[in-house]
């Protein structure tokens, strides 16, 4: 799912992903909250602990167990970019099975 720049808040999309995710699986999740790379790193580290943290919050209020919420930051870009760029498909979080 993804976010706005600078945003941690759960769009109504990202709301939809959560609700078909826990719809769909059974089992604890793990949450990864990325950055593009805007910022500074520690900023953007923290910055994806907040994303990781929205959507954990979210899944754990519909009886998810989660077994991490973590950040990367602006690491694992899912679009390589240089730095101090403002790529929306690097803002995101992901969910999957522990």
């Amino acid at each position: 799912m993804y976010f706005g720049f600078d945003k941690y808040n759960l769009t109504p999309e990202a709301q939809s992903v959560i609700d078909q995710i826990v719809a769909e699986t059974n089992n604890a999740l793990s949450v990864v909250g990325h950055t593009d790379t805007s910022g500074s790193n520690a900023y953007n580290q923290a910055l994806g602990q907040r994303r990781a943290d929205a959507v954990s919050n979210a899944l754990t209020a519909q009886g998810k167990e989660l077994c991490s919420a973590m950040s990367k930051g602006e690491t694992d870009l899912a679009v390589a970019t240089g730095d101090g760029v403002r790529e929306p498909l690097n803002r995101r979080a992901v969910v999957a099975g522990c």
